[in-house]
């Protein structure tokens, strides 16, 4: 047990929640978010409310920090820290700021209290320089946790040779390390020329077993024994001859992406980072020339890093690909290591970056990401509620990981990215001014608070403390834009996937929410919600330029972010002759960046889709209202949040 310590809310605080009301941001489409996804089921076997998860939240991060001042023989504070996790329940209760999903998921839970804080960061990276085995290993374990993971294809000198001699059995045990061992076995004995290994899969469990603990139902064994003959087949290769380094290890990467999502545990997320004079590394994603890949290719993105001055030169080609598929992005380590903010000079050794774009960090680091929406705060309340926001953060870094080796760059990194979400509705609904002049205020904030938090706990501050995440469905219950982007347009029907058997989907069709099977998904059900930005005053991506959205990148990367900023540039077909450019003018400013071309596809069942004012004031009628009382026995479902989604993209899943 890693935490020993439990704090308890006070009882009158719960009980002032009773009478409050929920200010969910966009309606129906936000309750059927948090039900889907959030919702856990109690100790007692009811279902939760959005108070009572508010209320587990607040009670685990409470129990870190006071677990911390125990560890350091300081005295816990009652009237104090009462007064703090009374303002904390409301910031969140209220959606002015909110923790990330899996902190809405699995913070206050027994997992996390016995396992530690994997489970509650967003962002990884791993760097393949010594051994595959090991950074798979990582890698596996982490995306099993819900860690959305980076990983570079360039900085590896790799020798593999055929295993030799008859092969031992390996038991696989039915847990996340057990899993991620048995595929490090495989790497580990080409590296070694040593003995091959079998396994014994009879000790997982059989499919749709629920998973204890994380929750979810187990998938059975078919996606590992996919993983595992899809990682011999690509190591044979490479020793072989056959393929080159960076292809070995984008093949090995994205397979265990692939496998992880198949798990049922979670979405995953993974990025490659490779070199820009890369040819295999550019061609990734071109399946016309390697069409075996389009199985596993799409679990990640992928970004070049800009590590010296000619790299730069690079940026003509790098456009040409982008016109081709909106890949690779560009990860400008000159500006990761120099620079905190824009302009001023924090050294940071971080090698990698996040799957979103918006944390470098170093190899096997970790960090935790929360959300403040200035839309949804007064004029009185933001600073507050950034203080707020670093305090959570702050508080989860404190927690060790299950990996000792991240356990070492975390206690000395400390990092951490206090995001603002919902920057398109704040900018059309006052000006560029003015958000410039409150965060470049509220950095200060941030890092101030930081630093007393951190004095306080007897741990070194955060070597970073803020960022713009791209957000995704922690957006839709605060009802604003994600991250930085723009939407797709002031009105859309927003479709949301949800199983056939889950008693969520059956409360929703009963309250008339229109659906239909999906398409791609066996026994899936999709539903539609209409839904508008800003009360439609939020301009559509369409009416933005990229010229202009790689300004608010640029803005936000000088007054705000000392981490990154998440960026997907929407691209219309008319400004693809302005790619290079954009580039060009804006990587030298900037950490990363990504442009994705506006080919106007329309396919059946979009995640997102423009409807006029009408339309949407219409089917805003019809939907009637779901009695979320009568959910129960339901656990969440871990597996349908997403990871790096804008209202434009989403991760496909196959």
């Amino acid at each position: 047990m890693i935490v020993t310590e439990r704090y308890h809310l006070p009882e009158e605080i719960r009980e002032k929640l009773n009478d409050r009301p929920i200010k969910w941001g966009f309606g129906p489409l936000s309750e059927a978010v948090y039900f889907r996804t959030y919702s856990r089921l109690k100790e007692d076997g009811s279902q939760e409310t959005w108070a009572d998860t508010v209320c587990r939240v607040v009670e685990g991060v409470m129990s870190i920090r006071k677990n911390q001042y125990k560890i350091l023989g300081k005295k816990w504070d009652y009237t104090r820290w009462n007064g703090v996790a009374e303002e904390l329940v409301y910031a969140m209760y209220d959606m002015k700021m909110l923790p990330p999903g899996r902190g809405l998921w699995a913070m206050g839970t027994e997992y996390v209290y016995e396992r530690g804080s994997h489970a509650l960061n967003n962002c990884g990276s791993i760097e393949v320089d010594g051994s595959l085995a090991s950074a798979a290993n990582w890698l596996m374990d982490s995306l099993m946790c819900g860690v959305g993971v980076g990983f570079t294809t360039n900085t590896a000198d790799l020798h593999f040779k055929n295993p030799r001699g008859e092969p031992w059995i390996y038991e696989i045990p039915d847990t996340k390390e057990g899993w991620a061992e048995s595929t490090r076995l495989i790497i580990d004995a080409y590296e070694r020329g040593s003995k091959p290994v079998d396994f014994d899969y009879t000790a997982i469990r059989r499919a749709g077993t629920p998973i204890a603990g994380f929750g979810g139902v187990s998938s059975g064994a078919g996606p590992l024994r996919t993983l595992h003959r899809r990682v011999r087949s690509y190591l044979q290769a490479y020793a072989g001859g056959q393929t080159d380094q960076t292809r070995v290890i984008a093949d090995v990467m994205n397979a265990i992406g692939a496998c992880v999502v198949a798990g049922n545990v979670r979405r995953s997320a993974e990025i490659a980072v490779g070199a820009p004079g890369d040819d295999t590394f550019m061609n990734l994603k071109n399946y016309d020339l390697n069409p075996d890949r389009q199985e596993i290719g799409w679990m990640s993105n992928n970004s070049v890093a800009l590590r010296e001055d000619d790299d730069f030169l690079a940026l003509p080609d790098i456009a040409k690909h982008v016109a081709d598929n909106g890949e690779p992005g560009i990860l400008n380590l000159k500006n990761v290591q120099k620079y905190g903010r824009i302009g001023e000079k924090m050294h940071d050794d971080a090698t990698g970056i996040n799957p979103c774009g918006e944390i470098p960090l170093e190899s096997a680091e970790l960090c935790n990401l929360v959300e403040v929406f200035p839309t949804r705060c007064s004029n009185g309340d933001f600073d507050r509620v950034l203080e707020l926001a670093t305090f959570y953060a702050s508080t989860v870094s404190l927690l060790p990981s299950h990996s000792e080796e991240t356990n070492e760059i975390v206690s000395r990194n400390r990092r951490i990215g206090v995001s603002v979400s919902g920057v398109a509705d704040w900018l059309d609904a006052t000006s560029v001014s003015n958000v410039f002049n409150r965060l470049n205020r509220g950095y200060d904030i941030v890092r101030n608070t930081n630093r007393k938090l951190a004095k306080e706990a007897g741990v070194a501050e955060s070597i970073r403390v803020t960022t713009v995440k791209p957000s995704g469905t922690v957006s839709l219950l605060a009802g604003v834009s994600s991250g930085m982007h723009f939407p797709v347009a002031g009105h859309v029907l927003r479709r949301v996937r949800i199983g056939q058997d889950s008693p969520v989907a059956e409360l929703l069709a009963e309250a008339g929410v229109p659906h239909e099977p999906d398409e791609v998904s066996e026994n899936t059900e999709v539903f539609e919600f209409p839904l508008r930005y800003g009360q439609g005053r939020t301009r559509s991506v369409k009416q933005v330029s990229v010229f202009e959205q790689a300004q608010v990148v640029t803005m936000l990367s000088r007054c705000w972010a000392d981490n990154a900023v998440s960026n997907t540039l929407t691209v219309q077909p008319e400004e693809m002759k302005h790619v290079e450019r954009v580039l060009a003018l804006n990587a030298p400013l900037v950490k990363s960046m990504s442009l994705l071309p506006d080919r106007g596809d329309v396919y059946p069942q979009m995640p997102v889709e423009h409807i006029s004012v009408a339309e949407f004031e219409k089917r805003r009628t019809e939907i009637g209202i779901v009695d979320w009382e009568e959910l129960t026995g339901y656990d969440g479902d871990a597996s349908s949040e997403a990871y790096c989604t804008t209202d434009a993209c989403e991760i496909p899943q196959r």
